[in-house]
């Protein structure tokens, strides 16, 4: 794929909850190599744009392709599998971190893949987190620690987009700014890969996105 190639887009999406209509007719696309930012009021329903996006909610309207193929003719898991969405606050794991970076490897939807453990410690440690953390007990970590491994988490399986939901919120500047740099690697160091986020922090948004989208509401 050649950089610009759009890997995911939508069009015609319309979402309510209830009587009211959040947003209508919501056209969008991403590209290889692309940092799209979504913007919009609070309450617009940022978040269930991009859960659409991912799959998890049902289309109320519209379409969404992935590598022009529509979200409907996949199986969904590999879907979610190819558009992996981090949400702010990460489910709750158990066992070791390095357990839990290795175990979605084990899952039939990531057959092929193989888990690399120095690969694991290699982005834990640009994030600031020593080959010790590895051994840590994930039910202990942090908000902002969680965050931390279920980012490495998904660039570990490498999807083809990756949908970020206020995942660096619990971060400090400092981690933030680390997570925002190995993301970037991500993107140019790999195939053809794009993200959309969603961030209440401005500066995060002018510094990291490489476009924005402005998501307006329709109301009632």
């Amino acid at each position: 794929m050649e950089a610009g190639e759009v890997l995911l887009s939508a069009r015609g999406l319309s979402r309510a909850v209830g009587s009211r209509r959040l947003w209508q007719d919501v056209e969008l696309a991403v590209g290889v190599g692309e940092r799209l930012g979504i913007s919009g009021p609070s309450g617009v329903g940022k978040s269930l744009l991009l859960r659409a996006l991912a799959g998890l909610d049902a289309l109320q309207s519209g379409e969404v392709w992935l590598r022009g193929k529509s979200q409907s003719s996949w199986p969904m898991p590999r879907f979610r599998a190819e558009v992996m969405s981090l949400l702010q606050r990460p489910a709750p794991a158990s066992g070791t971190v390095g357990a839990h970076l290795a175990e979605p490897f084990g899952f039939k939807v990531h057959a092929g893949k193989r888990h690399q453990p120095e690969e694991a410690a290699r982005l834990l440690n640009q994030l600031g987190r020593p080959p010790t953390f590895l051994d840590q007990d994930a039910a202990h970590l942090s908000g902002g620690e969680a965050q931390l491994v279920a980012l490495v988490r998904a660039l570990l399986l490498s999807p083809t987009v990756l949908l970020l939901d206020e995942a660096t919120s619990a971060l400090d500047a400092d981690t933030a700014e680390r997570a925002e740099s190995v993301l970037r690697a991500w993107l140019a160091d790999g195939p053809a890969r794009a993200l959309i986020f969603v961030s209440h922090d401005r500066a995060q948004q002018a510094r990291f996105a490489t476009r924005v989208h402005s998501l307006s509401g329709v109301g009632a």
